[in-house]
């Protein structure tokens, strides 16, 4: 998965843990798309200063998923009903019996899961 992508994941599901000058310069970075050089000159900080905060704010949200795993497991979830929709779109293709019993090992899956 893209660094960016994965990384506004992460805030999505852990940010709140971060302190609120955490989140500000993260938010800035990652999902404001400042450069290094913009968000220490508003903040009045060194570029390195916010690059070592973005370092350690991703290293924080890493930690907290590998202790967690709430990204993990919604991306699990995601791509499981994904492929329930897929089977639901094109079940005209195939025997309905077979795809029904597809969506129902899927849903069970998913039942166990939570």
């Amino acid at each position: 998965m893209e660094k960016k992508v994965m990384q506004t994941y992460l805030y999505d599901f852990y940010g709140e843990l971060l302190t609120e000058h955490q989140r500000m310069i993260y938010e800035d970075f990652v999902l404001n798309d400042l450069s290094l050089s913009e968000i220490a000159q508003e903040e009045g900080i060194s570029r390195q200063g916010v690059h070592d905060l973005v370092k350690r704010c991703d290293k924080l949200l890493e930690n907290y998923e590998g202790k967690m795993h709430l990204l993990e497991r919604f991306l699990n979830t995601k791509e499981k009903i994904t492929k329930i929709r897929t089977l639901a779109q094109n079940y005209q293709n195939k025997n309905e019996a077979i795809v029904m019993a597809e969506i129902a090992a899927i849903s069970s899956e998913l039942l166990e899961e939570l």
